[in-house]
């Protein structure tokens, strides 16, 4: 099993949404002897199993899967919460002599991984509820004035109506005394430095992309994604909390209130999964240059080159 030490210390498998990331990382894994790591946002969240497209059960038995499902929906998880766990996850693999096979569509925490990141510390939690209690109190404006005269920086940097990003720089100022750019200018260097790894970007064709999400949508509604959301709908949890947001939940949960129909809240989230897939493709393309694009159907080919000699052609059906 050491063979994988002369080509690489990790792999990055990255791509848009339903481009076929998982099954490839999990051949990968059953073939070399590695662990899946996931790299991707939602799918940290325990009660959005279905919704997220996470690996099955009886996939995660077939190979170690690591930060899938480990983060519960009333958590506020970071990218710098995701990096101290892939830290721990990556000692971990290094310990057993295992590949560690990132896998995941958040640009994010691949570019995290491989740039580092900024070293902003934990808010306190009563911080932030007094930041969000002040939005819906007085309006994303007032929280944006607010931080023009406290962080004239980041204010202008951000749009004015962008809620999230605000209550986010104003937390940090309050918290801190520190502005965020002060905080990304003194940051945490990367778990895998260039150089340690190899990367790729799986860049299907758009139309077959776009079909492929439609129907996954629909599948994940036979598969009870929308008696998952309406769990997670019951818990009253703050809308603006990561996982109330991820693609289909809001349409999803409208629909559960009685706002809207079904169809209507399936069209709405295929629709924003779409739209989340063409953003993808952007963002890896201008922000990490260094993964190489392949189609899905070339992959297997490309992990040969990787691994010579221990890996056949991939499925990327998942």
């Amino acid at each position: 099993m050491n063979s994988h030490r002369e080509s690489s210390n990790a792999v990055l498998i990255a791509g848009p949404t339903a481009s076929g990331k998982s099954a490839l990382a999990l051949e990968l894994a059953q073939k070399i002897g590695g662990v899946v790591v996931n790299t991707d946002s939602m799918q940290v969240y325990r009660d959005l199993r279905i919704i997220t497209a996470r690996p099955t059960p009886e996939e995660e038995a077939r190979v170690p899967h690591r930060l899938y499902g480990h983060v519960d929906a009333a958590v506020n998880f970071s990218a710098g919460s995701w990096v101290t766990d892939a830290a721990a996850v990556l000692a971990e693999a290094r310990a057993q002599n295992r590949l560690p096979i990132f896998t995941g569509g958040s640009g994010l925490y691949f570019k995290a991984l491989t740039r580092g990141l900024s070293a902003v510390p934990p808010i306190a939690p009563e911080v932030r509820e007094g930041v969000r209690a002040r939005l819906e109190r007085g309006g994303v404006e007032a929280l944006h004035a607010e931080l023009a005269r406290r962080d004239p920086a980041s204010a202008e940097r951000l749009k004015p109506r962008d809620r999230t990003r605000i209550a986010r720089a104003l937390e940090v100022v309050e918290a801190t005394g520190r502005s965020l750019t002060d905080w990304h200018r003194d940051g945490l260097p990367p778990l895998l430095p260039q150089g340690s790894f190899k990367a790729v970007f799986l860049a299907p064709d758009r139309d077959a992309l776009y079909a492929r999400i439609d129907a996954r949508f629909g599948a994940m509604l036979q598969a009870g994604a929308l008696q998952e959301v309406g769990r997670l709908a019951a818990r009253r949890l703050d809308p603006l909390l990561p996982a109330m947001k991820a693609h289909g939940v809001p349409a999803l949960i409208r629909h559960v209130s009685g706002e809207i129909s079904l169809e209507a809240a399936a069209e709405i989230g295929r629709g924003d999964t779409r739209h989340y897939a063409k953003r993808q493709f952007t963002w890896f393309r201008h922000q990490l240059p260094e993964f190489e694009w392949v189609r899905p159907e070339a992959a297997g080919e490309w992990l040969s080159g990787v691994i010579p000699g221990r890996v056949g052609d991939a499925n990327p059906e998942s």
